[in-house]
């Protein structure tokens, strides 16, 4: 499938470069440098994200990881009990069980998880994992994530895990992997959807994020560079996350104490010790925003966090490191696709008179097609290969989402940076279940190479 996309593109790119040189030769002689450094940048990325393998596991590698005491923190605020549950349940059903798992209750008003609490502690007692569970007062995921860190003192590696986030069976002996290598100090999993079918904004959601996943971050882990950690499942070398925990917990940004963004943190603490990579093969489901307005809060707070955290990679990664450059060439990108936008739509058309070909505008659809064809890379047991066909031919409607709504939003994000409050699960969880939390044992999934 992807040999046939990329022949048609060919083909199209062949049709468009004929359209394009009666677009005016000023017109491409204004435009060239922008032109070369746009398919520059796309090539480079395309190159590196089809390098990405998912890293084997060797028997003198299995026998380093079984001697590591690996923890799992859980931190949990005002969460649904049936997504919680349902990630517990997960745990247990590992492949490589994890040595502890504690869980922070950090404040919730809506319940105190009672049942939930006594349910766990009773199979994690016979699973032997030790566990912990803590109830304190609210102080934000941060120090939640601190709780259930100096639990487990005794730790190697630990695993974040959001409360709203299921486990595929081999997610944590997956994850574990690139450790084998010494400068590995962070290891990202791959997020998709737990309900995904619910309404079209979930579909679309998971098309993007699982897209952007295995693209953009695919050719970031080829160079050992994965810029932002996911926090439904991303596993430390546990002295990133000790050795640096008083900045964690008083990050400030122009005199504001800064709660959200703590993933990218983490993973810059990682960057700046050795290599932050991807492995393919490591899944976590968790559940995405179902309605607009959460999905906006959700996407504000990304943005917000992305643009302080820019700021701190600017300032402190060194030129040596391959992360600092790929940052700047993500800002340079954005910056220019921006200004290509608004020249090709709005100074052509009002100063030159001259109109863009209509050829154009499909150009951004062929190309998100031929990258949403690593979303179809991943099946996944509990769903119809059709039904993934489905969202990815919803295609268009994300690029159009990503190119106007969201664009806006980044902006917007951009620009009141300055505001750090969460945002989302302050009334309680946003996203339910609704459904019997046995669920958790017909969930897998499977990266394969696209």
């Amino acid at each position: 499938m992807g040999i046939v996309v990329l022949v048609l593109a060919a083909a199209w790119t062949l049709h468009h470069a004929v359209e394009a040189s009666r677009y005016s030769e000023h017109s491409i002689g204004r435009l060239a440098p922008v032109w070369l450094s746009l398919f520059g940048i796309f090539l480079v990325q395309t190159l590196l994200y089809h390098v990405e393998r998912p890293r084997k596991l060797t028997a003198r590698g299995a026998r380093q990881l079984a001697q590591l005491h690996v923890a799992v923190l859980v931190p949990a605020f005002n969460e649904d009990p049936g997504y919680l549950r349902l990630g517990l349940e997960s745990f247990l059903r590992q492949t490589r069980l994890p040595d502890s798992v504690h869980i922070v209750d950090d404040g919730s008003t809506n319940t105190d998880y009672a049942d939930v609490r006594g349910w766990w502690e009773q199979e994690a007692r016979l699973a032997g994992i030790v566990t912990t569970w803590q109830r304190v007062p609210n102080g934000g995921k941060r120090h939640a994530q601190a709780h259930a860190a100096r639990a487990s003192p005794e730790a190697d590696v630990y695993v974040t895990v959001d409360s709203d986030s299921c486990l595929a069976p081999n997610a944590i002996e997956q994850v574990l992997i690139p450790f084998v290598r010494p400068r590995v100090q962070s290891v990202a999993g791959i997020v998709i959807a737990t309900n995904n079918r619910v309404n079209l904004l979930a579909r679309i959601t998971d098309l993007w994020f699982v897209t952007s996943q295995l693209v953009d971050r695919s050719g970031q882990s080829a160079m050992g560079s994965v810029i932002v950690n996911s926090g439904p499942l991303a596993a430390y070398r546990a002295g990133v996350v000790r050795d640096n925990l008083d900045s964690y917990l008083n990050e400030t940004f122009m005199g504001r104490p800064v709660v959200f963004s703590d993933d990218s943190l983490l993973t810059l603490y990682a960057q700046m010790r050795g290599l932050t990579v991807q492995q393919p093969s490591a899944i976590v489901f968790s559940a995405m925003p179902e309605k607009w307005g959460h999905f906006t809060r959700m996407y504000l707070r990304w943005m917000r966090g992305s643009t302080i955290r820019s700021v701190w990679r600017m300032r402190y990664l060194p030129l040596d490191r391959p992360a600092f450059w790929l940052h700047l060439m993500r800002w340079y990108q954005m910056v220019l696709v921006q200004a290509v936008m608004v020249w090709l739509l709005l100074v052509e058309p009002i100063a030159y008179n001259n109109l863009p070909p209509a050829s154009m505008l499909l150009i951004p659809f062929l190309i998100g097609w031929a990258q949403g064809l690593r979303y179809l890379g991943v099946i996944r047991t509990d769903e119809r290969i059709r039904s993934r066909v489905l969202t990815w031919l919803a295609m268009p409607l994300a690029i159009v989402l990503a190119w106007t709504v969201l664009r806006w939003l980044r902006w917007y994000g951009i620009a009141t940076c300055a505001n750090t409050g969460w945002g989302t699960r302050q009334n309680g969880a946003e996203v339910s279940l609704g459904r019997p939390t046995g669920a958790a044992s017909t969930i897998e999934a499977v990266k394969q190479p696209a």
